[in-house]
């Protein structure tokens, strides 16, 4: 951002972008407005689990669930990237298969994936993967980074990050974290939404519904 010649600004993350937005905050905070994140990566606090409410306890299992069913890709692109990235290469129709699954797992589709998200979308973003040649390259950040970001939403978190946060929760996504578990490593949460649509894709599923949550929150801190 120096380079840009910015010297105080406001940063949004889905996805890898959360991992990356919430480092932007603990790294200087002093340049961040605000971040907004959809999810914040907070892990559950045990000490509530004695009362957990119906979204709480639903979020965990939902957890569980993705680490018994959903997290081989993660392994596979933390451990051995290099092997299955040789087929991401190589091969138009693996490379689809290995996106189009995520969008079928990970949007508010109802198990039909272009019940969120157009086929021509679709394929052009399994497009541009494929003319750039970067669909194994693209994922080597799970190897660099994934134990350790895994490790904010599954384990106890250690650090707490001070910058003024919004958050936008989509129903579909993994993990969705309560507000009183986000607030022990969010401390000055300023904006909470939990939507009624919406997914892990969400700025791509419901770009209409994304923005606003966007301009939402930092209409509180600019």
């Amino acid at each position: 951002m120096d380079g840009l010649g910015y010297e105080r600004y406001g940063a949004q993350g889905g996805d890898w972008g959360t991992s990356i937005t919430t480092l932007m905050a603990r790294t200087a905070p002093e340049r961040l407005a605000g971040i907004h994140l959809n999810p914040p990566l907070a892990a559950p606090d045990p000490a509530t689990f004695g009362d957990l409410t119906e979204a709480e306890r639903k979020s965990l299992d939902d957890l569980e669930r993705a680490k018994a069913d959903g997290s081989g890709y993660a392994i596979q692109q933390t451990t051995r990237p290099q092997t299955i990235g040789y087929a991401l290469a190589d091969s138009p129709v693996a490379l689809c298969a290995w996106i189009v699954e995520k969008f079928q797992a990970w949007t508010d589709c109802d198990g039909h994936p272009e019940n969120a998200l157009s086929r021509d979308a679709m394929l052009d973003d399994i497009t541009l993967y494929w003319l750039t040649g970067t669909g194994a390259s693209s994922a080597r950040l799970y190897w660099e980074s994934f134990a350790e970001v895994s490790s904010w939403f599954s384990d106890s978190t250690v650090d707490t990050i001070a910058v003024p946060a919004g958050c936008s929760i989509f129903p579909r996504e993994t993990p969705r974290p309560s507000r009183r578990w986000a607030e022990r490593r969010f401390t000055d949460i300023r904006y909470w939404n939990e939507l009624v649509r919406g997914g892990h894709f969400a700025a791509f599923e419901q770009p209409g519904v994304f923005t606003e949550e966007v301009r939402s929150f930092f209409r509180l801190v600019r």
